[in-house]
């Protein structure tokens, strides 16, 4: 907001007023620009009530300076081993069978990991109603027939309005490069009169008039002496003059300024309530012709380099010097009649026809990605679903598609076909999964890997045999590792990668032991420490307990999660939040 030149000062400074006025209108009228602002207003107030709560529990959260040296001596006890690796990758993946019952096994006994909400997935497609050449053909047409008598009219305002132009009068002047691209260079070379076009503006079909043409810089630089009075926008409460005596001081201040320009700086800061400008003299730096307010933009740009008058603007009079110009071309002023590039009805029925006939035809064979592929449709997926969702991946708000998926009646292989803004969507409920445990089809993916390296580690354990790493290097056809330095904090095997379990292992370990068949993420090792340095003892590990603590209270979000799952609340919302 702070950015939108609606709530600046002609300086360019953010208005705190201006802007609260703007949302007391809003306010009154209950437009939907107050309705989001209150819905952001709101979720600030909830931020910050979260915010509040959360700083009152990591308040409690600490450290011992026992956990700091603990830290400490697992962060910087250093081992020197020794050991022998087999990676999962050596057994082929079709030596191994995965069942189904093993997938449901693990579900089982690792329930936390798998729990989950009730979800849909649905596919859908989507025909959106989009004018055809032939639509645009016509179009076209209507407007090419208002051509003569857009150039004989002698009030453009009204005959956009007799017309139906889909955009209204444009009263600014246009610089080039913000006319049309495709139409510039025809535009600027017309003549006043003249109409341009047609010719096609993103979703619009045009015709420019061209109404004037003039010389203008594209930057202007300006000072002023402000005089607002009572009644002006943004007037402050100590200003009592009335509109004649405001205008009144402007006209001695410009006949000042008239006999003496060097006088205008020290007027500005005496006399101008934009305090802001005043303090430098009155200058407003460099500005272009869409900053300003209408009446003072055009005394900036339609005046030349030195000239000084008196302008009222909704803010009061302003006392006016431009200052400098630059970059001086040829501007137009255009009256443009614009029709929206829209389908016709019977664009609009042929595309309703086919979402039925789609519809009707799953509702045969009930085989939805066929049938799209059959019809050169591009079915869409949105997958993962939950019961108070709104958005659909691909069409945005559509909490009637959501609430349709979850309905009692609802089951998966069924479809409807929905009506909306612009388009008609066919869905198809594709999976359903219910709130408690994922099925094993679902996490199948998940779990599979896991499971192959159980079975595969059983399988390579029987072949670690050996009184010494040499011998079990020898027996698995590989070579015994070194690396040195390991740490708890940076459980990095040389040649192989991180594997905290080995690590930890190697840490609790015996020195010159050689311990066998240890399961890690990437294989099963063997292997022997040979030397362990312990950290040297610090004076003092407050340093380490800071740290911790610290670490502990970034950890909001695990917060929020531990009161919930410890929390018995169950959630009803859906069944209030219908497609109604």
């Amino acid at each position: 907001m702070q950015n939108n030149p609606q709530y600046q000062t002609e300086s360019g400074l953010f208005d705190e007023s201006k802007f609260k006025q703007f949302l007391a209108t809003e306010k009154e009228n209950k437009t939907a620009m107050w309705s989001q602002w209150s819905s952001y207003m709101n979720q600030i107030r909830d931020n910050a009530e979260t915010n509040t709560y959360n700083n009152l529990v990591t308040a409690g959260l600490g450290a011992s300076l026992k956990e700091g040296e603990l830290e400490y001596v697992l962060d910087n006890t250093k081992l020197n081993a020794q050991f022998v690796y087999v990676p999962y990758t050596s057994i082929p993946d079709s030596l191994v069978k995965i069942k189904k019952s093993e997938v449901e096994r693990y579900i089982k006994s690792h329930e936390n990991d798998f729990k989950v909400e009730a979800t849909r997935d649905i596919s859908y497609v989507q025909l959106n109603i989009i004018a055809t050449a032939a639509d645009e053909d016509v179009i076209k047409n209507d407007v090419v027939a208002l051509i003569e008598d857009f150039k004989q009219s002698t009030n453009e305002s009204a005959f956009l309005a007799e017309n139906t132009s889909d955009t209204s009068i444009n009263e600014n002047f246009q610089f080039k490069n913000l006319v049309n691209k495709e139409t510039s260079e025809e535009i600027f070379e017309a003549n006043i009169g003249d109409v341009v076009g047609p010719y096609k503006d993103t979703e619009f079909f045009k015709i420019s008039k061209i109404t004037e043409i003039s010389q203008m810089p594209d930057s202007t630089r300006a000072s002023h002496i402000l005089i607002p009075f009572v009644g002006s926008q943004r007037v402050a409460a100590d200003v009592t003059r009335t509109e004649d005596e405001a205008k009144v001081l402007a006209d001695s201040l410009l006949s000042v300024v008239k006999s003496s320009v060097s006088k205008f700086g020290e007027l500005a800061k005496t006399f101008s309530s934009d305090l802001g400008s005043g303090a430098k003299d009155g200058d407003l730096d460099w500005f272009t012709y869409e900053r300003m307010t209408p009446l003072f933009r055009d005394f900036s740009f339609q005046g030349k380099k030195g000239d000084i008058g008196v302008v009222k603007t909704p803010f009061g009079f302003h006392v006016i010097k431009i200052d400098d110009q630059k970059n001086s071309q040829k501007v137009v002023k255009l009256a443009t009649y614009s029709r929206k590039i829209v389908a016709s009805e019977a664009t609009e029925n042929a595309t309703f026809r086919n979402a039925e006939e789609f519809a009707l035809a799953i509702s045969k064979d009930n085989k939805f990605g066929d049938l799209a592929k059959a019809k050169k449709y591009e079915p869409r997926s949105a997958v993962g679903l939950k019961v108070l969702d709104e958005n659909v991946a691909g069409l945005g708000n559509q909490r009637q598609i959501v609430s349709w998926a979850f309905g009692k009646e609802t089951e998966v292989n069924d479809f409807k076909r929905f009506d909306l803004d612009g388009s008609h969507v066919v869905a198809f409920v594709t999976s359903s999964e219910e709130k408690g445990l994922m099925s094993a089809e679902k996490a199948t993916n998940t779990i599979r890997p896991i499971l192959l390296n159980e079975k595969k580690a059983a399988l390579i354990t029987d072949k670690l045999k050996g009184s010494s790493l040499a011998d079990i290097a020898t027996s698995n056809n590989t070579t015994v590792r070194t690396s040195n330095g390991l740490t708890l904090k940076s459980p990095t095997l040389s040649g192989v990668g991180v594997e905290p379990k080995i690590v930890g292992a190697m840490y609790n370990s015996a020195l010159n032991k050689v311990v066998n068949s240890v399961e890690g993420d990437r294989g099963v090792y063997a292997f022997m420490v040979t030397s362990k340095e312990v950290a040297t003892a610090l004076p003092n590990y407050d340093t380490n307990r800071k740290r911790i603590s610290e670490a502990r209270k970034r950890l909001t979000f695990k917060m929020y999660e531990a009161i919930k799952n410890a929390s018995n609340v169950e959630d009803n919302r859906a069944m209030m939040y219908s497609a109604n």
